[in-house]
């Protein structure tokens, strides 16, 4: 039997610079750079195989600040959740998980620790892992419908189980700020949310990233699921 480290990442890189693939000068190269991070390395070469394929995915070899790390997990035990920890808070990178199954109570330590964007492996085709990784590197939540009704019913038998509690804490949400992570929570992508509420789509990002920043939430995921968990949604 074949053994493999875990955690290996892709060791292809596809950077060129402007000049390199013929792009005029002063052309702003914007592709999303993407480390995979996955347990074997049939799992890793297949997710690599897919990316490559679009020209919008500049693969890398490590993830880092402004990276999207695309992380592909059996089990989410404790060792998975460190590394997902450590990739967000530490190397500073937004992530994307792949994977099988996520527990209830594995569902709340999975937002917490910055995942934004969630792919089931039996969904994880090209369009599908692409699509998640664009919307990590924007900040934008992309879980799938199913996870997020359980991230909503599990939010609020916590807020339930609280309400009434003397001394608990109040984020203190504008009434603009709920009404932009109501429409998140309903999984609606910024321009969605801008058109609903006839807003411009930079407001809405304003909106977000103050209200991010001001609470140290780590994207739209992790300030739904505080919002739910305070009651304002």
């Amino acid at each position: 039997m074949l053994n493999s480290p875990r955690n290996t990442t892709t060791s292809i890189t596809t950077t060129t610079s402007a000049r390199g693939s013929g792009a005029a000068p002063g052309i702003v190269d914007r592709r999303v750079p993407v480390a995979v991070s996955a347990p074997d390395p049939i799992s890793r070469e297949g997710a690599v195989s897919q990316l490559r394929r679009h020209p919008e995915i500049d693969l890398r070899e490590e993830s880092g600040p402004g990276t999207v790390a695309l992380l592909i997990e059996d089990a989410l035990d404790e060792a998975a959740l460190t590394r997902l920890r450590r990739i967000v808070r530490s190397e500073g990178a937004r992530a994307v998980l792949v994977t099988g199954t996520i527990r209830e109570s594995e569902l709340l330590d999975v937002v917490e620790c910055g995942v934004g964007a969630i792919v089931w492996r039996h969904e994880a085709t090209a369009h599908r892992l692409v699509q998640a990784v664009l919307a990590a590197s924007r900040g934008d939540g992309d879980l799938p419908a199913d996870l997020l009704g359980r991230l909503i019913s599990q939010v609020g038998t916590l807020h339930r189980g609280a309400a009434g509690r003397p001394g608990a804490p109040s984020l203190g949400l504008a009434p603009r700020e709920v009404d932009v992570l109501r429409l998140v929570a309903e999984g609606l992508d910024t321009g969605e949310i801008a058109g609903k509420l006839s807003y411009s789509e930079r407001t809405v990002k304003n909106v977000m990233h103050g209200l991010t920043t001001r609470l140290h939430l780590r994207n739209r995921a992790h300030a739904v699921a505080y919002a739910l968990r305070e009651g304002y949604i």
